[in-house]
């Protein structure tokens, strides 16, 4: 039996689209790359249009879409799509604002399209088997260290720097992604300290404190992480300790290991079968979770002021 490849378009072709969704989409069964659109970033052998306009008058065929824009500009960008009849997955977060995304939520569901809200990091190796582990204990205490080196990640992306552009939450609300996927009962922010550089608009550094249940949660986000990049998660249980590095990849219950992998490693993939089975359904999936504690985080946070950040 011959499977139909999707024509999928790329929307906004910076380093996310080049690293993480060009690779996927090349392997998926479900979808092919069959335009790119951008001001500037061009693929060779793939139509290019600069705007969602050209696309739509030059390769009609093509019904799907994946933006992958900075946040600021996205939700103009997904309304177009929506409204001109496209399906539509947004790369993370899924908006500059809680509110936005509602109006994106309402429209698809209005025109009858799909929308995908995605977040890359529950799709990482472990993450599944950490939700299972967890769901049969009680958690007592957490930690979540998740820190990066924001010139490796994001060289040039002066976006990230802007108000909507989140800082390091762009980094951080992939943790937040992966907590909200795992615990067992819903968490609510306590506390938080935000430290903004004194020449920019967005935080470099956070630490916040939540409440799940009783359980008190700790994490620390830091975009000036030189050298080897941290990406974990600490969970003292009722009946152990449950570890997860490597954004998810790889996963520890005690001393026995639930999975090993890279960070990173598939979970675009998993993306791409994740929408092709939404496509197939004619089903949205939309959740808000992860940036409803990025919003609480910013009305709730303590301002810090530090060093000026200079690429």
């Amino acid at each position: 039996m011959t499977v139909t490849e999707t024509p999928i378009a790329l929307v906004g072709f910076g380093k996310i689209a080049k690293d993480q969704h060009v690779p996927s989409i090349g392997k998926s069964e479900a979808f092919r790359l069959a335009a790119t659109v951008s001001r500037h970033g061009t693929m060779e052998g793939v139509p290019a249009h600069k705007d969602l306009a050209s696309l739509r008058s030059g390769q009609p065929e093509v019904t799907v879409v994946a933006l992958c824009t900075p946040p600021q500009v996205r939700y103009a960008m997904a309304r177009e799509a929506l409204e001109a009849g496209l399906d539509v997955l947004l790369e993370k977060p899924p908006g500059a604002t809680l509110a936005e995304v509602e109006d994106l939520i309402a429209l698809a569901q209005d025109r009858g399209r799909v929308l995908f809200a995605t977040w890359h990091s529950r799709f990482a190796a472990g993450v599944a088997g950490a939700k299972a582990w967890l769901a049969e204990r009680e958690i007592l205490h957490g930690t979540i260290t998740w820190r990066e080196d924001v010139r490796r990640w994001h060289p040039g992306q002066t976006w990230i720097w802007k108000a909507g552009g989140l800082g390091v939450f762009d980094p951080g609300i992939n943790a937040l992604s992966v907590l909200t996927e795992i615990l067992p009962r819903p968490a609510h922010l306590t506390g938080a300290e935000l430290e903004f550089p004194s020449n920019q608009e967005t935080p470099i550094a956070a630490r916040l404190s939540f409440l799940s249940g009783a359980a008190r949660i700790e994490a620390d986000f830091d975009f000036r992480q030189e050298g080897p990049q941290t990406w974990a998660m600490d969970f003292e249980t009722s009946d152990g300790r449950l570890t997860l590095a490597d954004g998810g990849a790889t996963v520890f219950a005690g001393d026995r290991k639930l999975s090993q992998g890279d960070a990173l490693g598939s979970e675009y993939d998993g993306i791409y079968t994740r929408f092709a089975r939404l496509l197939a359904e004619r089903t949205s999936e939309v959740d808000l979770a992860p940036l409803v504690h990025v919003a609480d985080a910013f009305m709730l946070g303590r301002r810090l002021t530090t060093d000026p950040f200079i690429e």
